[in-house]
């Protein structure tokens, strides 16, 4: 079996013997019943968890009966005359977590003795409860306590005597950031083609790419990488598996029936995973949450609505992470998985929410209600301080845009005319670095096409508009004033907007029903670099040093012209790439650099310095030499070095010898000699070149 692919479960198929035994004979007119019986001497070696796996694990478990017992501790005391008002308050708080069989309110006097035992009718509703609701705050006076019965017996029965552990056995994976110290900082890309059959990993130099690993039938549907690129994820039926270190091992699997979708937290530590085909009321099952580094499951959700995903948001630092319900906001902290504060947001007809990529800060925006207006709200955590409310009129739908360092936040406002019959558009600016945050507005009357932020920078593009009157506007935030317009480009061919990475380089780009145009822009200068096609393309991606761009065509869009291209940040075509019934192409992300600000900028300052060095590794790559004969080259010179260096150290210490054998006169000064030396001129054939010459007639 290859590595990476999921066991398979054999099918022993049916003797079939006797139906040929069975048409050797006469036609009587009648069928013979068919004989399903084992020959002689079969022995069954298939299991039944093997065959019947799913149907087993529901099939009904022998228990003790308290395994799924709760036990609340310090509800209020209160008499038979308010008993079944308690009652129905505390079935309503824990109903949620799954059906209660059984309630039990022991009474001490006329009073109850202010715990309660609850049954769930599964342990997993149980065990769910008990995470969920110990420290749930019922009011001023009384916060619940709650773990579950069987504890209480684990607890008890713990010996006196400590037993050191065992020590597990460590699997050393290697180093899952080797491909960050290859010498010459060559990205990787992850390719799929052959129209999902294979998967490959390349390693991209400008003049052709490199194959680091292929594999078949890697994986079943997509890959994707995780956000700083140390592993590899791979769908299949069964589950997930994850893939990393110098040879790509399977570094871990997550066994999710009928997984789609996946996500990572920004911290790498957390994978969630979706899937429609599994999920029950007793055990939530369509959304998992697993630990990376140990392969548990932490906590399990159901889901709603899967038509936008990711469903659950994460903070930058990967300690929240948040999804949004009919009117509430729910947000939780790692590593408990549990609600922050044990409380969600209560925010009436809340629409959509965003978290700065740099800090702890949610935006969310809710919708005009009778006389309120909608407004936009930035609160930080987890002290849910708000920082900024906005107030907005005539309001048809936002959209929240976040720059990547987190210094600015965009609210793209589309807006009803005064007759509601109409339409224009408002981006409002917040200023996230100033302070009490400020607001500035720029409105744009025609349809707006798409909005991108510079990723390190201040500016930003919007493409409005219709075709073919489609204008690219470039805007540029000013420190204490108001936005700026740097430039209008008119008439382009565009719908879709890609910074590169880095900032500075823009792409203008024309995507499906545009035919594939491409400009790439300097936003320093605002020239145009180059203009370029790449037919019916549907993919751009940026590497992450913003040096190179891929172009791709992909086969799950189109069913011809299948290929990617490699271009230069300035527009300029290094490879096509075709590769049979190309699907997918992902370029591998790297980890936030370690170098502080200071450190970058004393780098670009001195770049002139490290420049001579680079230019000459860019002409070695492009040269038409080999690899192999470059090194060699290299070899003989270092050994060359090597060799007038040993006979120099040798004729420094033979010195004295030479001078006593010439009776201490020191012949090694030549300077004495010059005018008794004789120039040699020595000529040696270079080629010779033949003219043919007409005969001239001298008559």
């Amino acid at each position: 079996m290859a590595e990476g692919e999921w066991e398979k479960v054999p099918v022993r198929k049916p003797d079939r013997s006797h139906e040929n035994a069975a048409n050797e004979g006469e036609d009587d007119g009648s069928e013979e019943e068919p004989d399903f019986s084992d020959q002689e001497g079969f022995v069954d070696d298939i299991t039944d968890e093997e065959l019947l796996g799913d149907l087993l694990k529901q099939k009904p478990k022998e228990a003790v009966g308290i395994d799924s017992v709760v036990v609340v501790d310090n509800i209020p005391q209160v008499g038979n005359d308010r008993l079944p008002k308690l009652k129905n308050v505390v079935r309503k708080i824990f109903s949620k977590f799954g059906q209660i069989t059984t309630e039990h309110y022991p009474e001490e006097g006329a009073k109850t003795k202010g715990f309660c035992f609850l049954e769930f009718s599964s342990q997993a509703n149980a065990i769910e409860a008990a995470k969920q609701m110990n420290g749930y705050k019922l009011d001023k006076l009384h916060t619940f306590a709650v773990n579950l019965f069987s504890d209480f017996d684990k607890y008890s029965s713990i010996p006196d005597k400590w037993e050191t552990p065992e020590i597990q056995p460590y699997k050393d994976h290697g180093n899952l950031k080797n491909w960050l110290q290859q010498a010459d900082c060559q990205d990787q890309y992850c390719v799929i083609f052959n129209a999902g059959e294979t998967t490959a990993i390349f390693s991209n130099t400008p003049t052709e790419a490199l194959v680091v690993e292929e594999r078949k039938r890697w994986t079943e549907t997509y890959v994707r990488w995780s956000p700083q690129g140390t592993y590899l994820a791979t769908l299949h039926q069964k589950g997930i598996a994850l893939w990393g270190g110098e040879k790509f091992q399977q570094i871990r699997r997550f066994a999710h029936t009928g997984v789609q979708l996946i996500d990572f937290s920004p911290c790498e530590r957390y994978l969630v995973t979706f899937s429609p085909l599994i999920d029950t009321r007793e055990e939530p099952q369509a959304i998992i949450i697993w630990d990376i580094r140990t392969g548990a499951k932490r906590r399990g959700f159901h889901c709603e609505n899967a038509a936008q995903w990711p469903i659950f948001k994460w903070s930058a630092d990967g300690k929240f992470f948040a999804r949004m319900t009919t009117d509430t906001l729910s947000i939780y902290e790692t590593p408990s998985f549990g609600l922050l504060d044990k409380k969600s947001l209560k925010i009436t007809g809340i629409k959509d929410f965003a978290w700065s990529p740099a800090d702890n800060i949610i935006s969310y925006w809710v919708p005009e209600e009778k006389e309120n207006p909608a407004r936009v709200t930035l609160i930080e955590l987890p002290s849910r301080r708000e920082l900024r409310i906005k107030n907005l009129f005539n309001v048809a739908e936002c959209k929240l845009h976040w720059q990547k360092l987190g210094d600015y936040m965009c609210c793209k406002v589309d807006r009803y005319t005064k007759s509601k019959k109409g339409q224009f558009c408002n981006f409002e600016i917040f200023r996230i670095r100033e302070k009490q945050i400020p607001v500035d507005s720029v409105e744009v009357k025609e349809a707006i096409i798409a909005f991108a932020w510079e990723p390190t920078g201040s500016k930003f593009v919007i493409l409005h508009g219709e075709s073919p009157r489609i204008s690219a506007s470039f805007y540029n935030i000013k420190a204490r004033a108001n936005v700026e317009l740097i430039k209008c480009l008119e008439r382009r061919v565009a719908n879709s907007l890609f910074w590169s990475p880095m900032g500075q380089f823009v792409i203008l780009a024309g995507l499906r029903g545009m035919n594939g145009q491409f400009e790439f822009i300097d936003t320093n200068d605002m020239t145009i670099m180059n203009a370029n096609e790449h037919f019916m393309a549907t993919d751009v991606e940026w590497d992450p040093t913003g040096r190179y761009v891929i172009t791709g065509v992909s086969w799950w869009s189109h069913k011809v012209d299948n290929a990617y291209w490699v271009w230069n940040f300035q527009g300029k075509v290094l490879q096509k790439c075709t590769r049979e019934r190309f699907c997918q192409m992902l370029w591998r992300p790297r980890p936030p650099t370690l170098l502080s600000a200071e450190q970058i900028r004393d780098v670009k300052k001195n770049m002139k310095t490290y420049s001579k060095q680079f230019e000459l590794k860019d002409r070695m790559s492009q040269s038409k030499a080999s690899k192999e004969l470059i090194e060699k080259r290299q070899t003989m010179i270092e050994e060359y070095t090597k060799y007038v260096a040993r006979l120099e150290e040798q004729w420094q210490e033979e010195k004295q010898i030479r001078l006593e054998l010439r009776s201490g006169t020191d012949t090694d000064e030549l300077d004495s000699h010059v005018e008794n030396m004789e120039e040699e001129v020595i000529e040696f054939f270079l080629g010779e070149e033949i003219t043919e010459v007409d005969e001239f007639d001298y008559e």
